[in-house]
């Protein structure tokens, strides 16, 4: 009994966390498939678990009992996003400074409408994930998670919004990271073409300035992908350490 209690305990969790998680949330991919995928999880990690530790005494603890794991689960897969949320600003700025902001698109992973380089470095991180086999460690480090956070041990604590409100925080800080060799250009198309407005003032600096500034960011953004992909890859293989630091971080007193 006390390990069917614990398998019903981790799948909360797990569950909760793919559906806020990259990929798994989203709005194509099935819900059946995400719970299936959940209870197979539940089912390799629960005997590896002590057993007695999903206890409670009434109806209404269950419930509480329940609704911290799924509330654990939500705040592993909000650390797990953190970094595909920045990379939705760092679209959104590349694409406002190469002029590309206009229509925005469907993203069916995210089911968001974002830009088009937002677009392309989501599906980046998204293969980078999946072929960099990180989607293993992060299964890894979900079992270790109980190591520093039972079933029943989470409690909220200002250290750990106040770690949640600075990794949200760090969200701009990637993206301008990210940007930055865009930003750069744009500044300098647009300096050159102010100068040259000011030499000629039969020039329409606003015309010409937009194509070259759409050629030579998206030029630029070409040859730094490569760039993009290490830097989103070092967050990436970092997602199964920031998990285990919400876990710790909930489960201290």
């Amino acid at each position: 009994m006390s390990e069917l209690n614990n398998g019903l305990m981790v799948f909360l969790r797990v569950s909760a966390m793919l559906a806020v998680f990259p990929v798994f949330s989203a709005a194509n991919f099935p819900v059946q498939l995400r719970l299936a995928l959940g209870a197979l999880l539940a089912g390799m990690i629960s005997p590896a678990l002590p057993g007695g530790l999903a206890q409670a005494q009434d109806l209404w603890g269950w419930v509480g009992l329940m609704s911290m794991e799924v509330g654990v689960g939500l705040l592993f897969g909000l650390a797990s996003r953190i970094i595909f949320f920045a990379l939705d600003i760092a679209g959104a700025i590349i694409a406002s400074e190469i002029g590309l902001s206009l229509p925005p698109s469907m993203n069916p992973l995210s089911g968001a409408q974002v830009t088009a380089p937002g677009s392309i470095l989501y599906y980046l991180a998204a293969m980078l994930w999946l072929s960099l086999d990180l989607h293993h460690w992060m299964l890894v480090g979900f079992m270790k998670t109980y190591a520093w956070l039972p079933v029943g041990g989470a409690h909220l604590s200002a250290i750990c919004v106040t770690d949640i409100v600075a990794r949200t925080s760090q969200m701009f800080v990637i993206a301008l990271q990210l940007a930055a060799p865009i930003m750069a250009v744009s500044f300098i198309v647009t300096l050159v073409f102010s100068v040259l407005g000011r030499a000629v003032p039969q020039m329409n600096v606003f015309f010409e300035s937009f194509t070259v500034r759409t050629l030579a960011g998206l030029s630029v953004f070409g040859l730094t992908l490569q760039l993009m992909s290490e830097h989103i890859g070092n967050y990436l293989r970092r997602l199964p350490e920031d998990v285990l630091s919400v876990a710790q971080m909930l489960g201290a007193r």
